[in-house]
């Protein structure tokens, strides 16, 4: 789910002055996914080295030696499908080192919650999780990161937010179309694919992991995945959020709204705001959608007879779409670290409790919980980025 601040340059700092060093046949729904791509800056290694001065200042000397080479920023759009199985062409960022003669592992980045468009990683925002693609990609990866559906060139569509199939199969759709541009353009691959992302971005990039794990596994060699404080059961965090107080924060909430508002419409429900919620905050949400300032336990703007419904389980089809976007029971054969902070109040840290539980009782061995005690959703982001460039390093060769 959204982590509430883009992943500061501050916390990529502190994290590169630590970091040393199918079950069934494939078939591919396009003959070709990738449409076009295109260059949209190139740094030479010096001049990289330049940005890092600028940004970090007198601290660059402790950031700079972990710079390997120069990039590549390109953006491609490739088509792929919604939800409701309509095609779309959609959009994302390739970052690719320019300097480095050995073939190089892909890894994917799957960013967090963003609420402006030009946040998506294709646009190159300085401000951006684009920027965090861009530090990985100059230490010896070629770095994917999908702009996701309704954003960049499907800026037009809904965002399908928190939906496992609308997250998973763009993503996957977007590294078939990454794979036919390294072709094209001569890179140097090693076949070997790495996952990463944090809050929704952890959520979207186990999604991915399972979809590629279940039925694409002869088109992807993936190594290993980096998860950060996803909410994986959905079932267990509804029923914590209408039997418990939140946080009652509006960030917090704008969040659990809009993954309401999803649901309602990809599920086709398509109800009455005035269903799901009470007044005076059904018109607020009715006009701004999950664009509103509510400062109140979630449980309280919920409408009394929807929480009841949910409770004795007279909203059958509501709980089923819930449990529909539940990843925590399936198994995976590659190595899997969940990072959750156990003071998170926005993604409560039983999510991954449940995912690293019900994954191990799945028959996956290699599964582990990385719990970062007194971490909130804002300071567990630089424990997920050093364990993730530690896993990079362990697993891209």
């Amino acid at each position: 789910m959204r982590g509430k601040s883009v992943l500061s340059l501050k916390w990529l700092f502190f994290v590169l002055v630590f970091f040393v060093s199918c079950e069934e046949d494939d078939v591919l729904e396009f003959d070709n996914y990738l449409v076009s791509s295109t260059e949209v800056k190139k740094f030479t290694k010096a001049e990289f080295l330049t940005t890092l001065s600028s940004t970090f200042g007198a601290q660059s000397a402790q950031v700079s030696f972990l710079v390997r080479s120069g990039i590549s920023l390109h953006k491609i759009s490739y088509l792929t499908k919604t939800p409701e199985g309509n095609q779309i062409t959609a959009s994302g960022a390739i970052i690719v080192p320019t300097d480095l003669t050995e073939a190089l592992a892909l890894g994917s980045v799957q960013h967090g919650t963003i609420s402006d468009n030009s946040q998506a990683p294709s646009y190159f925002n300085t401000q951006s999780e684009a920027a965090l693609g861009q530090f990985f990609a100059s230490t010896g990866l070629i770095i994917a990161m999908p702009d996701y559906l309704g954003y960049g060139d499907s800026q037009n569509y809904p965002h399908p937010y928190e939906h496992k199939t609308g997250l998973a199969q763009p993503n996957v759709d977007f590294l078939l179309a990454v794979k036919e541009f390294i072709k094209k353009e001569g890179i140097k691959w090693n076949n070997n694919l790495l996952l990463a992302g944090y809050s929704e971005g952890g959520y979207a990039t186990l999604a991915t992991q399972k979809l590629i794990e279940e039925k694409y596994s002869s088109q992807f060699n993936l190594k290993a995945s980096s998860c950060g404080a996803g909410a994986y059961d959905k079932t267990k965090t509804l029923e914590s959020f209408i039997n418990s107080k939140t946080s009652g924060e509006s960030t917090n909430n704008r969040s659990y709204i809009w993954v309401l508002l999803t649901y309602d419409r990809l599920y086709g429900f398509n109800r009455p705001v005035t269903d799901y919620f009470v007044e005076p905050y059904a018109s607020d949400i009715k006009i701004n959608k999950q664009n509103v300032t509510i400062a109140k336990s979630f449980d309280e703007i919920l409408n009394p007879t929807f929480v009841a419904g949910l409770k004795n389980k007279t909203e059958a089809k509501w709980l089923e779409a819930i449990k529909d976007n539940d990843i925590t029971e399936w198994k995976s054969k590659i190595p899997t670290r969940l990072y959750h902070g156990d003071a998170d109040t926005f993604v409560p840290f039983f999510n991954s409790e449940s995912a690293q539980k019900g994954m191990t009782a799945k028959g996956s061995s290699q599964v582990t919980l990385e719990r970062i005690g007194g971490g909130t959703h804002g300071s567990s982001i630089q424990f997920f980025l050093l364990g993730t460039l530690d896993l990079f390093n362990t697993y891209k060769n």
